[in-house]
């Protein structure tokens, strides 16, 4: 049986940097993907994203390494999309490694111990980002 790998995130502008790191994750198991919706992403980042939810999930299922895509309901509390999905392996970015991914997360490593929830980092794949493209149209390039 597959495991099941949940990540989660915004997705904004679907670029070869996200699908990397899901087709990384399809390595591990059965890749579920908490997708934040649009009004959680202005909250948190002060704007909205420029693809709307229902564009960034459909780009999302496109990808041949998502299985499935759930809304984050949970906004900062990502306890409850976990608790949806069930997962055996939590997947996010190595550039989480420096930060407060916990914290980010709302949840403990005592939390996942007693989930059976592995936290794993993928490397991160680096020279492309969504805010390194939406610069790019500052710019003119």
């Amino acid at each position: 049986m597959s495991q099941v790998i949940y990540t989660g995130g915004t997705f904004d502008l679907l670029h070869w940097g996200h699908v990397s790191f899901l087709a990384s994750c399809a390595k591990f198991g059965e890749v579920v993907v908490s997708l934040n919706p649009d009004e959680f992403i202005a909250a948190f980042k002060g704007k909205p994203p420029v693809m709307t939810y229902d564009e960034r999930r459909k780009a999302l299922l496109g990808c041949r390494w998502v299985a499935r895509v759930i809304k984050n309901t949970g906004g900062a509390d990502s306890k409850i999309a976990i608790n949806h999905v069930k997962p055996d392996v939590i997947a996010i970015g190595s550039d989480w490694a420096t930060r407060d991914y916990y914290k980010q997360m709302g949840f403990t490593q005592q939390w996942l111990d007693e989930k059976n929830i592995i936290l794993m980092y993928i490397p991160y794949t680096k020279l492309i980002s969504t805010t390194a493209i939406k610069a790019r149209f500052n710019h003119g390039t």
